[in-house]
């Protein structure tokens, strides 16, 4: 791709995604912001969330104080189950936010998602270029999931769902799967994923006849949850964001 000469004017961006950008909210928070009027450009209130600016150029405050970039953060966090993946939840359900009170830090929003009943590897940023190329399919990330099933697949479960199955129209596939062990009524196992449809492991096992138990994401990528207890959160150092960027 070619890089704009040294002459062309800087891009534009809607208002509501540079807001995201500075890492001061999500694009759909400052979609209400810019709505409310409570956000001004150049000084001048602006009502339209795509209003074009430059960031860097255009003076943007919210509620009267100028913005800023934010500095950078990225956290590791091990979702219980039960927590919403969201920052509020109509339904009045807690989120994973509850687990981030009383720590100084600046909005977050969550790298891809964890339904209510899923636990694990949870990421979270105020970086969105970083958060989007982590959840784009093209990037390969690979994540690899610990899953309680009742029943005993056998290996010619596992074979199948590296085939693919096909429910409601699509078809879901796992990368890798191998067995952990099993008993009369339980087994875990292993399962690797290169896309992320929605509940795209339950739906799955699912079709195959397996109810899942427990959906416990264990790594993104290179990144492991480790030793990181359950409800914690962590930084993560320069090497895991460079790690995951690539």
């Amino acid at each position: 791709m070619s890089k704009p000469s040294a002459g062309a004017p800087p891009p534009r961006h809607g208002l509501a995604r540079v807001l995201s950008k500075l890492g001061l909210c999500s694009r759909s928070q400052g979609q209400v912001w810019v709505r409310a009027g409570r956000v001004r450009v150049n000084g001048r209130v602006v009502l339209d969330p795509e209003f074009p600016v430059v960031q860097g150029r255009d003076r943007i405050s919210v509620d009267d104080e100028a913005t800023r970039q934010e500095a950078l953060v990225y956290i590791a966090l091990n979702k219980p189950r039960g927590l919403v993946v969201s920052a509020s939840d109509e339904q009045g359900r807690a989120t994973v936010y509850s687990l981030l009170q009383g720590h100084s830090l600046p909005w977050l929003g969550p790298v891809g998602r964890l339904d209510k009943a899923s636990e694990g590897l949870l990421l979270m940023t105020n970086d969105t270029a970083w958060a989007a190329g982590i959840t784009d399919p093209s990037s390969g990330k690979e994540k690899t999931y610990h899953v309680q099933v009742r029943g005993t697949p056998g290996e010619e479960t596992c074979r199948i769902m590296l085939g693919g199955v096909e429910d409601g129209g699509e078809m879901l596939r796992a990368l890798a799967v191998r067995i952990l062990r099993h008993g009369p009524r339980h087994a875990w196992l292993e399962v690797v994923l290169d896309e992320g449809r929605n509940r795209h492991i339950r739906r799955m096992f699912g079709v195959l006849g397996f109810d899942v138990v427990r959906l416990v994401r264990i790594a993104i990528g290179e990144l492991a949850l480790g030793e990181l207890a359950k409800g914690r959160w962590r930084h993560l150092d320069a090497g895991e964001v460079e790690i995951l960027r690539r």
